[in-house]
């Protein structure tokens, strides 16, 4: 039924989660919360909004999120907050803040709610939800591709695996990446009047964001640009050697790509995203990397890290169809005196794990025939004169049969039935 013409709209970029959509989401959250615990990963909560220095800080002024995606605003107090665009900032505020940088290694999962203010296409909104994972700790290439074999058994237990493909870069230590940031540099602005318009501004301000350039124009200049792999220094080629070699040890496939960066400082080593066809231009769905830096800019001592986050909707849109909620049973009371007895069957009910809803309104007939439409597999009718003997009609709506059973043997009967 389509909603009435001046019925207010959901805000451009955001959308509701209802029937079909909201069971496939609740199935990613939940079957990542299972397989993250799995692994030794606790559940954090963080506010949705936190201080614009938490990301501005972060992200770094000259990122498009900071400059162009974050919804910040000032509140009545004069602060100034930003609704969370991502969510490895809080984490990491969050670890100073409950100190917990003199207990390491700290596991970390989340999900929720991210804001961006981004043009909306299929499986990406401007409020939008993500599962993520934080590892703060750790310094070994080993423990990186444990979570990388985390958030790939995440995949598998939704089926999703056979479809993604395990991209990984490394981006060295900050030795290695100054190095390779001044070569390209000198390569882009030997080049500077064949690049677009915004990835000159780019190189004034973020050089390693050209990499991540679609305009056809950039793209023609990559080919040639400095590879990263020729200013890898000694102690980063063994980190990446490590790292392959432990995805090998954890059982998970990847392809190498080395068009994989992060345009701030701070990311370290190890980078990787798992990919689809399936979606069409959004084809990453799961993302990550070390990082090292983040807890010092909260205030924290040097503690480094490594996560990833998924796109919950992304997710969700690669899942294949699922079934409907379980079947329920209808409680029907013939009358305002048995309405008393209906209440109890119903709650006897759902107390045993049944799905149970109590259809008290309009005439018996057409009860009925919305009970039979909605997939019900029951209907337990109490009439009085079945009341008065201990006893309900109970209707097994696909097989078409009725028989009569005792009021507290209910549910035992359609547990009987259902197993037979």
């Amino acid at each position: 039924m389509a909603a009435p013409s001046n019925a207010l709209q959901p805000a451009r970029g955001t959308h509701d989660l209802i029937g079909d959509e909201a069971r496939r989401f609740e199935h990613v959250v939940s079957t990542a919360r299972r397989v993250v615990a799995d692994y030794g990963y606790a559940e954090w909560t963080t506010p949705i909004f936190e201080d614009t220095r938490v990301f501005a800080r972060t992200l770094g002024d000259t990122s498009d999120v900071v400059s162009k995606e974050m919804y910040s605003f000032d509140d009545r107090g004069g602060d100034s907050l930003t609704l969370r665009p991502e969510g490895t900032a809080g984490i990491c505020r969050a670890l100073v803040t409950n100190g917990l940088t003199q207990t390491l290694p700290q596991r970390a999962f989340y999900q929720g709610p991210m804001f961006r203010y981004e043009r909306p296409q299929k499986g990406r909104y401007r409020q939008f939800h993500q599962i993520g994972a934080e590892l703060l700790g750790t310094t070994d290439a080993f423990s990186d591709a444990e979570v990388i074999a985390m958030a790939y058994a995440v995949c598998q237990a939704l089926g999703l695996a056979e479809g993604l493909r395990v991209e990984i870069n490394t981006l060295g230590d900050l030795e290695s990446r100054t190095a390779w940031r001044s070569a390209l540099v000198d390569y882009f602005r030997a080049r500077a009047d064949a690049l677009s318009g915004e990835s000159r501004k780019r190189l004034e301000t973020n050089p390693l964001r050209i990499l991540d350039s679609k305009d056809a124009q950039d793209r023609a200049l990559l080919d040639e640009a400095p590879a990263f792999s020729a200013y890898l220094n000694a102690s980063s080629k063994a980190f990446w050697d490590r790292l392959r070699w432990s995805l090998e040890a954890f059982g998970v496939p990847f392809v190498e790509n080395p068009r994989i960066v992060r345009g701030l400082d701070y990311y370290s080593h190890t980078a990787f995203e798992f990919t689809t066809d399936r979606l069409g231009a959004q084809a990453t769905v799961l993302a990550g990397g070390r990082y090292e830096g983040l807890v010092g800019q909260m205030g924290g001592p040097e503690v480094p890290g490594i996560g990833w986050a998924g796109g919950i909707e992304r997710l969700a849109l690669l899942l294949e169809d699922m079934a409907a909620e379980a079947p329920g049973i209808a409680v029907l009371p013939t009358g305002e005196d048995t309405m008393a007895a209906a209440a109890a069957v119903a709650q006897s009910l759902r107390a045993r794990g049944l799905r149970a809803e109590i259809v008290y309104r309009g005439a018996m007939k057409k009860r009925m025939e919305r009970i039979v439409k909605s997939g019900a597999e029951y209907a337990v009718v109490l009439g009085d004169e079945e009341l008065s003997r201990g006893c309900v009609q109970l209707r097994d709506l696909r097989l078409r049969a009725q028989r009569e059973v005792p009021i507290d043997a209910v549910a035992d009967q359609i547990r009987a039935i259902g197993s037979a």
